[in-house]
């Protein structure tokens, strides 16, 4: 789900953590969303396409707008009243609901602020959220075998491996093997 007008001040935030919030990406995040996606093109590829134009990122947010996605800015919130810096994003996507309460994770840091833990703590408080007020049990990330820091990510937060599928995203031009990870509610470490 995205929304149009977030609230105003700190109430726009839907999880704080020592040093990150979380709040749903908007349609005003585009100029800077896709700022910081151009400036992070070395750090994502070949992991990530993601929108870098108004045009892509207006698609990119109406595909956010539904029941079966949830987008989320990992953002460091602004200390007396300065302007918060986008450190990365979340997303829950293709949520099934029913016996299933399932979503698929894919998420990036911006390279500003990459290396710092920041999106690791974001992906924390989503995680909460989801198992929280999103009523979900079970959340998959894609990764691609190479990819170690997103690696090292899930394995930091529990999710197991259970499987491999070649072929199984178009991303920056080719379709990529990924190995697929997994956690359920019950399986979140205490924070």
């Amino acid at each position: 789900m995205v929304l149009d007008h977030p609230e105003a001040g700190d109430g726009r935030y839907l999880a704080r953590g020592p040093r990150v919030a979380i709040r749903p990406l908007t349609r005003a995040d585009g100029p800077e969303f896709t700022r910081l996606v151009r400036a992070s093109t070395d750090l994502h590829r070949p992991w990530l396409s993601m929108p870098d134009t108004e045009a892509t990122f207006t698609a990119y947010a109406d595909r956010l707008d539904g029941e079966q996605r949830v987008g989320f800015l990992v953002c460091l919130p602004g200390e007396d009243g300065a302007a918060e810096t986008q450190a990365g994003f979340v997303n829950i996507n293709n949520i099934v609901r029913g016996a299933f309460l399932c979503g698929a994770l894919g998420y990036g840091a911006f390279a500003p602020t990459a290396g710092r833990g920041l999106l690791g703590e974001g992906l924390g408080l989503v995680l909460r959220h989801a198992f929280g007020p999103l009523g979900l049990h079970r959340l998959e990330a894609n990764v691609q075998p190479g990819n170690t820091a997103s690696l090292r990510l899930v394995k930091r937060y529990g999710f197991r491996l259970e499987g491999f599928s070649p072929g199984f995203l178009f991303i920056d031009g080719a379709w990529r093997d990924h190995e697929r990870w997994a956690i359920t509610a019950d399986m979140l470490p205490e924070s």
